[in-house]
């Protein structure tokens, strides 16, 4: 158990290696003057710059809209490719006549959809929840779909010899087995809704971290900028590695019921 925390913590340490390279590098480019400050302002001028964005409130405002967007399109979206991926994963029928539509439909990327939503729904809050809902649809449907087919038909023969219902196999099998690819769902499916947060960001709205990206480029703030894809960055790493601790405890558990 020592080793293997060592060996995480070696790991760990070795992940910071890369960025501590690049900030030493940032660092000396805008000491010697390499590129000019409107170009690449100086690592302690954008410390500033968040700091006086974080006293202001300006960047929790923005911090906060975004991750509000993204907590209601990806509830929606995440139970839209639940009931869908079972949907498709129980019924042949239903895999006959919709899967096919539905692979067309996942190859349009996410943005491509935004000129055309724009018509029925405007440039408001609806566009983006759809926008972000979209995000996580997809790899939520498929992974569900292919955890539900890649349950062990003898579990399914067991049900069946214990006489359970429709509901009872879906609830005590079906589901349980499909759970780890469920999870990969929820993984993929948070991290493209984070991503088409900031796309339809980007291109309409008037709050939210998106839009400080446009707002600081309109106005050459670079400063802003730089922070904004600093948040960006971070709050989508913590997602992710939030979701890999819970993965992995989900793993576990499922190793100790074998």
């Amino acid at each position: 158990m020592a080793r293997r925390r060592r060996s995480r913590a070696v790991f760990g340490a070795a992940g910071l290696v890369l960025p501590a390279a690049l900030l030493g590098l940032w660092w000396v480019a805008s000491a010697k003057g390499w590129l000019a400050e409107q170009i690449l302002p100086p690592p302690f001028f954008v410390y500033e710059t968040a700091r006086d964005m974080i006293a202001s409130g300006e960047l929790l405002f923005h911090a906060g809209v975004s991750l509000r967007r993204v907590v209601i399109g990806f509830a929606i979206g995440s139970v839209a490719g639940l009931c869908l991926g079972i949907a498709i994963g129980l019924s042949q029928k239903i895999e006959d006549y919709v899967k096919p539509l539905f692979l067309a439909f996942a190859q349009i990327p996410t943005l491509g959809w935004i000129p055309l939503l724009m018509l029925f729904v405007g440039i408001g809050e609806t566009l983006k929840i759809i926008i972000i809902a979209k995000g996580a649809l997809v790899p939520m449907t498929l992974n569900t779909f292919s955890g539900i087919r890649g349950v062990s038909p003898k579990y399914v023969e067991v049900g069946e010899a214990l006489c359970f219902s429709r509901w009872q196999r879906l609830r005590l099998i079906v589901l349980p087995g499909a759970v780890p690819s469920i999870f990969t769902g929820v993984r993929y499916g948070l991290t493209h809704s984070w991503t088409s947060l900031v796309g339809v960001e980007l291109l309409a709205s008037s709050e939210g971290l998106g839009y400080l990206l446009v707002w600081g480029r309109q106005m050459f703030w670079l400063d802003t900028v730089i922070v904004a894809m600093i948040v960006i960055g971070l709050v989508g790493f913590a997602m992710d590695k939030g979701l890999d601790r819970t993965e992995m405890l989900i793993q576990r558990w499922k190793r100790q019921e074998i």
